[in-house]
């Protein structure tokens, strides 16, 4: 089951700001790019479900970040159904992350309290997944549905709303903190951030870098006055 309570996560990945992702069936790999983002600052960390053997890893990489990071909210993407979310929870994940809107999906999560971040692309499904308790919606692909813009949109007539772009958000400041300042309440980055490629050659240094300069660019685009 998950290690921390929905309120815990949801205030964690909140307030960092940034989510970053992976997807590599090699454990240890994924263990260095894990051990890079806790090295930059990150409290949370969501491996996808891609590839053959994906929750195998998972469960594998989960039991290793217990281990070695124990206040790491480690959470699960590219989830579609129920069924599969199901195995996932079993493993321990502390959050669910979908590309698409699902209600029954929703429904499952909300059932055992357990952080969900579904993927919608329109106010409709926006409005469906608060109303199913959906404290975080997730933009995908947040930058060929409007970028920036489509959130400052959103959130003039739903200031309530939390959105979270993820596809199409690169680890640059400019790019970081245009994000921040239309009003996304966190940034989803994937291999931009966390390249494969770059770890498989040693790159893990530079990755705790980069995370540490996310992180940077989301406080100063927020500003001193900024709280949950």
């Amino acid at each position: 089951m998950a290690r921390f309570s929905r309120l815990r996560t949801l205030t964690t990945i909140v307030e960092g700001g940034l989510i970053p992702i992976l997807y590599h069936g090699d454990p240890d790999l994924v263990m260095r790019a894990v051990d890079g983002c806790v090295s930059g600052g990150s409290r949370v960390f969501e491996f996808t479900n891609r590839g053959d053997g994906a929750l195998r890893t998972f469960e594998s990489v989960l039991e290793r970040c217990r281990e070695r990071h124990p206040d790491l909210v480690v959470g699960v993407g590219s989830i579609g159904d129920p069924h599969t979310a199901a195995a996932f929870l079993s493993a321990g994940a502390d959050f669910v992350v979908s590309p698409l809107w699902n209600e029954e999906l929703a429904r499952l999560c909300n059932s055992f309290k357990i952080a969900h971040v579904p993927g919608c692309g329109s106010v409709t499904e926006i409005a469906a997944a608060e109303s199913a308790g959906c404290e975080l919606v997730k933009l995908f692909p947040a930058g060929g549905l409007g970028g920036p813009g489509f959130i400052r949109a959103v959130r003039g007539p739903r200031p309530w709303t939390s959105i979270v772009p993820t596809g199409g958000v690169a680890p640059e400041e400019e790019n970081v903190k245009e994000w921040i300042r239309a009003g996304a309440a966190c940034l989803g980055i994937g291999s931009k951030l966390c390249d494969p490629k770059a770890l498989q050659h040693g790159d893990d240094p530079a990755l705790a870098r980069r995370v540490a300069d996310v992180l940077r660019w989301i406080r100063e685009a927020r500003g001193e006055g900024w709280s949950l």
